[in-house]
């Protein structure tokens, strides 16, 4: 090992804050206001244990106000390196520095990962005696986009597919060459099946580099909600072991879905990260400085857990909050990415002591950057610890994971008294939540299902959750699941069973594809994926949580189903985009009207399960009736006469009880209905639609 002599470095810079590449070799900055001492550290090997070169930083040579730098001339792409700083190590005063450990650059672009790697001897104090994980110097100038653009789709026009990269492709049935399965090239090669399905954006669960082994032991963190580096890109989704490879790979995926027309946004988790509790590893923003990084009880020695996960990230702590701003310039200056699904963002809304501000500065940065204008924002507006913002979360520009929408969906469609209201309102676009801000229809994102609980059928098909795989005794994941099984827990082979739970699934499928606001749907669920009732697969790598490959031909009803109402749902928005209003003037437009079983008579008497509604978008192009029987029995509805003063005849466009194809009907090919009256079965919907522009005919339904 060489120690530095002072004659082969250069003081270097402040800025910009981590490695920069340059011709002659790399600067880099790292902020630390509490250390006393700082070593920069050059590995050879991503297995070594000790550094070929320790570089000493020198307070009155390498340090300017709190940021400690140095220039290295001669240092190229793919250089290995951490650093080592000292400092107090007393927790009551909320510092925890450990000079025995190798610590990563939060603002390193790659990391690299040893085989040997162990989150146990990270958490022990002083060296861990084994490999730490390093960061890498990246070279992001030399990727070839190829005038790669990004769709910059419209709300309006926006399906959500949320999936995972690993486990779309992981599973040995999914066609892939084993060395691409669960990688992003993986996933390019699936990308013609979610054009074919209709897709317009993926949301990708975690991609940042997070840690695997934060799970019970002998399992894998699977969705990787435990980050290691908020700029670097999870080295497990390529097919090489090198670090650097991983870019390109992802920059390939994202250029791939562009040519398919479909968007790219990362579910990011900037409100903790991987290194938990007081009892967790120390491998870089603890031993950086641990109390400008993390929000601290009043006991300093213990960790905020407003995240449920053992620590929270002090996001809005300047320095913490301008490495957030960064991140989100990096992913979408250098990565392309087009939107960001924000995890547990109400921690986003707290102040540096854990209270919940009127107008946190880090919301606000992210808003309004110019950088950022244009990206789509996705909030997940709660947190852990019981701040819920669904309806109120700050700023213009977020749109919101609306979980009213899921809980009061399926609280309505399994039968449950008193949501007849509460359905119609999730319906239109929740006015209850929404109509006072003046803002678009799309501000809620609706779905029924999503990575966290049960998939789709799941829901219809357990009570209660069964998460015993997990090793925590059946107690983690949620209670409330809202789910129905239709008498008979788990698979049946009752064909009346199965029956209701196909028809169910189409039902939730329908609702969240058509009610106003931007749909979100979960991989696998066009397919009744199944997770065999475990609603907490946060650790389950394998088949539990793969999509298996077999089921689009098995459920190719369920496919179609989907297909079909993605194909009608993005031709009915198309239309009214001209007419770009919000959701208060939206609803201002005598375009929707109530009934019950009978014409103009809604019922919204706690006990009841019917609702009826008709909706005439703008222009009179399209008209639906939608007549729900949320009952055990059915009922016969009273069908409107006249739209738009005209007398029109109606298509059965939709009705869940059938098979296919009558279930779903291309609408030029749609059954025209006679009569006054439509029989809805149990526990079905049915819509039926005039005076539509349709495709592939030159006639006019009215």
């Amino acid at each position: 090992m060489k120690e530095n002599n002072g004659l082969s470095e250069m003081p270097g810079q402040s800025f910009p804050i981590g490695p920069t590449l340059k011709a002659s070799g790399v600067n880099f900055s790292l902020f630390s206001r509490n250390c006393l001492s700082a070593e920069l550290l050059l590995f050879d090997k991503v297995e070594d244990v000790e550094p070929s070169r320790v570089i000493v930083l020198h307070p009155n040579r390498n340090k300017t106000y709190h940021y400690w730098h140095v220039f290295l001339p001669g240092i190229k792409k793919g250089q290995l390196y951490g650093y080592r700083l000292n400092g107090a190590n007393n927790p009551e005063n909320g510092h925890r520095f450990d000079a025995g450990k190798i610590l990563l650059d939060p603002y390193a672009k790659a990391v690299a990962v040893p085989k040997q790697y162990s989150r146990k001897s990270l958490s022990k104090a002083g060296p861990a005696g084994i490999p730490s994980m390093k960061s890498v110097v990246a070279d992001l100038t030399q990727y070839n986009w190829e005038n790669d653009r990004h769709p910059i789709r419209p709300f309006a026009q926006t399906v959500i597919y949320e999936m995972h990269v690993g486990g779309f492709t992981k599973n040995p049935n999914s066609g892939i060459v084993p060395e691409k399965r669960g990688t992003f090239l993986g996933l390019i090669e699936k990308i013609p099946y979610l054009v074919d399905l209709g897709i317009t954006a993926v949301e990708l669960l975690p991609v940042f580099q997070f840690d695997s082994q934060d799970c019970p032991e002998s399992m894998a963190n699977y969705w990787g909600y435990s980050p290691v580096s908020f700029f670097s890109v999870h080295q497990g989704y390529s097919t090489s072991s090198d670090a650097l490879q991983v870019l390109d790979e992802f920059r390939d995926m994202v250029k791939a879905l562009h040519r398919a027309g479909i968007e790219v946004f990362l579910d990011v988790v900037y409100n903790h990260t991987a290194e938990g509790d007081q009892h967790g590893p120390t491998f870089s923003f603890r031993g950086i400085d641990n109390s400008i990084y993390y929000t601290l009880e009043p006991d300093k020695s213990k960790y905020a857990n407003f995240t449920g996960t053992g620590n929270t990230l002090n996001a809005n702590q300047p320095i913490v909050r301008r490495m957030i701003i960064d991140s989100l310039h990096f992913w979408v200056k250098q990565m392309h990415v087009d939107g960001f699904r924000f995890d547990l963002a109400s921690i986003l809304a707290r102040d540096e002591n854990g209270m919940p501000v009127e107008n946190p500065p880090v919301l606000w940065d992210i808003e309004s950057d110019p950088v950022l204008a244009g990206t789509k924002l996705i909030a997940e507006a709660w947190d852990a610890a019981g701040l819920y913002q669904v309806g109120s979360f700050v700023g213009d520009s977020w749109k919101e994971w609306n979980g009213k929408f899921r809980d009061d969906i399926r609280s309505f469609v399994r039968g449950d008294n008193g949501f007849v209201s509460r359905f119609a309102t999730r319906l239109i676009g929740s006015p209850d939540l929404y109509l006072d801000e003046n803002r678009e229809p799309e501000q809620s994102v609706n779905f029924i299902t999503c990575h966290d609980g049960f998939t789709l059928n799941d829901l219809v098909s357990y009570n209660t959750k069964h998460n015993e795989a997990n090793g925590e005794e059946n107690r983690d994941g949620s209670n409330e699941n809202f789910s129905w099984n239709f008498g008979i827990e788990g698979p049946s082979k009752d064909e009346s069973v199965e029956s209701y739970r196909n028809r169910q699934v189409k039902n939730f499928l329908a609702i969240n594809l058509l009610a106003v606001g931007a749909p979100m749907i979960l991989m696998g669920d066009e397919v009744r994926r199944t997770q065999n009732g475990n609603n907490n697969a946060y650790c389950q790598d394998n088949e539990l949580s793969w999509f298996d490959w077999s089921l689009p031909e098995k459920h190719a009803d369920i496919h179609r189903f989907v297909k079909l109402l993605v194909q009608v749902r993005l031709h009915r928005d198309a239309s009214m985009e001209e007419y770009a209003m919000s959701l208060r003037q939206l609803l201002e437009q005598p375009l929707i009207t109530w009934h019950g079983i009978k014409l103009n008579q809604p019922d919204w008497a706690d006990y009841s399960h019917s609702i009826a509604m008709t909706i005439q978008s703008l222009g009179g192009k399209l008209a639906m009736h939608f007549m729900i029987n949320a009952c055990n029995e059915p009922l016969e509805f009273e069908i409107p006469e006249r739209i738009n003063e005209k007398k029109c005849y109606w298509k059965r466009w939709i009705d869940t009880i059938l098979k296919t194809p009558e279930d779903i009907q291309l609408l030029y090919k749609a059954p025209q209905i006679t009569g006054t009256v439509y029989k809805v079965g149990a526990n079905t919907i049915v819509v039926l639609v005039t005076q539509v522009n349709l495709v592939n005919s030159q006639t006019n339904d009215c």
